[in-house]
């Protein structure tokens, strides 16, 4: 997702991809620095819908990490510093785990930074305003930029580094807007509001061009 949270469409869309009745739900909150806040609004979005378990780092991993990780139908990874929340999970062997879940057929989701760690690279804020350009997990091909409409720089900003050679062609998507992928492949992008979408990007003899990919609403 593009960031700016989600709605109850979205929570029912993602927990009916699992195929399961209230299936158990893991929330990533690393990349908030596990804001409180932010673990609450997840359990009262979903927690009508789903098992609602929480995966926190502070002041230290759970013992059953691999567990915490595997026992689950559908993972959710919030939003904040992607480059910490990385920083975190690679110390800790996360991200094997999480390959892992991928293979296992497991539903991975997320919004904002949340939606870019599944991507080759990104436009991220991590390292300030200014917005810079990293590297992500690759689970998905191309690169991504969230926050399309609710954050104006962030359009010359991927613009610039698909120019430069920087990222290679990707995705972007307006705030509470869901693309899905099925084995890398896009199937669907859904909207909690009318008017919003998602876009893909590509250089095409220097220039950038951008097109709009229709987003069902929820």
């Amino acid at each position: 997702m593009g960031g700016g949270g989600n709605c109850d469409g979205v929570a029912r869309f993602l927990t009916g991809l699992t195929g399961k009745d209230r299936p158990r739900m893991l929330y990533i909150g690393t990349a908030s620095a596990e804001n409180p806040r932010e673990a609450l609004g997840m359990h009262d979005r979903f927690g009508g819908l789903a098992q609602v378990s929480r995966l926190e780092f502070f002041p230290w991993p759970p013992e059953n990490l691999r567990s915490t990780v595997l026992d689950q139908d559908l993972i959710f990874v919030g939003g904040g510093n992607s480059a910490n929340m990385l920083a975190i999970w690679r110390l800790h062997g996360v991200v094997e785990l999480l390959r892992e879940a991928l293979d296992a057929g497991i539903v991975l989701s997320g919004s904002s930074a949340g939606g870019l760690v599944w991507f080759e690279s990104g436009v991220t804020d991590s390292f300030g305003p200014q917005l810079e350009r990293t590297d992500y997990l690759g689970f998905l091909a191309g690169s991504f930029c969230p926050h399309w409409n609710d954050e104006p720089q962030r359009r010359p900003r991927y613009h610039e580094l698909l120019k430069e050679g920087a990222l290679p062609a990707g995705y972007a998507a307006d705030a509470k807007v869901g693309m899905h992928f099925v084995n890398g492949e896009l199937q669907e992008v859904v909207a909690c509001d009318e008017g919003t979408g998602a876009y893909r990007l590509e250089l095409r003899d220097g220039e950038v061009v951008e097109e709009p990919i229709e987003a069902r609403v929820l």
